[in-house]
């Protein structure tokens, strides 16, 4: 049985809508993924409001956060504090502050605490919530957040004169995975 006129047109138009999609999907795959904002690609190191430092450089930020300073210039206990391992902004601190993996990171501390060497082991919290809070109870805690993270509770120190975001700014995440 032969179908209507209008019956035929409205499935060839529909042929070519599905055909069109298809093609423009095709091409958006394509293209480059977006430039993510600079507060989902920096990383900022984090101090306690009340901690009179702003600003270290990458060397003197090493040796904090491996544990060879025990103290602030104004006298207070450094504590670190470290994201469980799994994070990418974790593992951006192992490789761009520490120039370790995961293992060489704990063989540094084992050895240090035993040795003496090492003045202050980190505390390790599951969220980024955990670290902002945890940094705004404790004057003496230095940690690390994407830039996206940080909020008003939390002072964001420079690194080598530079803030997250600043051009030749150092310490970047890969992007936010779902956790």
């Amino acid at each position: 049985m032969p179908r209507p006129a209008h019956v035929l047109f409205f499935m060839v138009c529909a042929a070519l809508l599905w055909g069109a999609l298809l093609s423009c999907s095709l091409g958006f795959a394509q293209l480059p993924a977006p430039e993510l904002p600079a507060a989902e690609r920096n990383l900022a190191i984090v101090v306690n409001q009340s901690n009179p430092v702003n600003d270290l450089s990458m060397a003197d930020l090493r040796r904090v956060f491996l544990g060879e300073r025990g103290h602030w210039p104004n006298g207070r206990r450094i504590t670190l504090v470290m994201l469980e391992p799994g994070w990418p902004e974790r593992a951006a601190v192992l490789s761009g502050v520490y120039h370790m993996d995961e293992t060489e990171f704990n063989n540094h501390f084992l050895h240090g605490l035993f040795t003496g060497e090492v003045f202050v082991s980190p505390k390790t919290l599951a969220t980024p919530e955990g670290v902002r809070k945890f940094i705004f109870n404790v004057p003496g805690a230095i940690g690390y957040l994407r830039a996206s993270d940080v909020d008003k509770t939390v002072k964001v120190i420079r690194i080598d004169e530079r803030l997250p975001g600043d051009k030749g700014y150092k310490l970047h995440v890969p992007p936010r995975e779902n956790r």
